[in-house]
């Protein structure tokens, strides 16, 4: 039996890393956080002081990238930069618009397309990200579009930075996450949209368990 692919995309704070993270668990899929491939991409570029707008010289920068992708114990995803992990450094505000800005050069994603679709390959994957289901994986078997509003993402966010020590506003985590939705949705490149065929997820008013109850029903669904 061929190996099932499920995409779920969607703008920055709607829960997508999380809510994939337990549906792999309990489906006992892989999970991939494409997200953490462009935030390490864009980590490494602010380390090098290459402005992170500048198609050519990000593209330059990228033959010293080593990504490394593994899993710990308890099945969180852990992105190591060159040797180093940087799973937590990637988080961070700076390195969220670093990410938004390096993702939409056509260089960078043809540098990490291929390692998306080799997993997607090799194994039951649940991937999430801006354009999985439109472009990275175009024949997933399931894909669904997981939103919220800019103002319950952004208190989502706010909370996750706090609870790893980060120390942060919310009008300054709105103002990020609104210029990323622009920035995300208005690229030439891969733009973040839904696919037709995905599932409109929107969990404004759905809290964690409630949000996982109604992903997990439309993935069986369809399984």
């Amino acid at each position: 039996m061929d190996p099932v692919s499920i995409a779920i995309d969607g703008p920055s704070g709607a829960g997508k890393s999380t809510l994939a993270r337990m549906i792999a668990k309990e489906l006992g899929f892989l999970y991939v956080d494409t997200g953490a491939l462009y935030r390490t991409v864009g980590l490494y570029t602010l380390r090098q002081g290459v402005d992170t707008k500048d198609p050519e010289g990000v593209a330059v920068l990228l033959p010293d990238i080593r990504i490394g992708m593994r899993y710990d114990d308890g099945g969180v995803q852990r992105m190591d930069l060159n040797g180093e992990d940087v799973t937590d450094l990637i988080r961070t505000p700076e390195v969220s618009m670093a990410a938004s800005h390096v993702s939409a050069i056509p260089a960078v994603r043809a540098f990490l397309l291929d390692t998306q679709r080799e997993l997607a390959r090799r194994h039951n994957v649940i991937m999430d990200g801006r354009d999985i289901g439109t472009v990275v994986l175009p024949e997933a078997k399931i894909k669904i579009f997981l939103t919220a509003s800019a103002a319950e993402r952004a208190r989502r966010r706010c909370r996750e930075l706090r609870e790893k020590g980060i120390e942060t506003d919310l009008p300054s985590v709105l103002r990020d996450i609104e210029q990323r939705d622009r920035n995300d949705s208005s690229r030439a490149v891969a733009p973040l949209r839904p696919a037709p065929d995905a599932v409109m997820c929107d969990t404004t008013e759905h809290d964690l368990d409630a949000s996982l109850a109604l992903l997990l029903q439309i993935i069986r669904e369809r399984l």
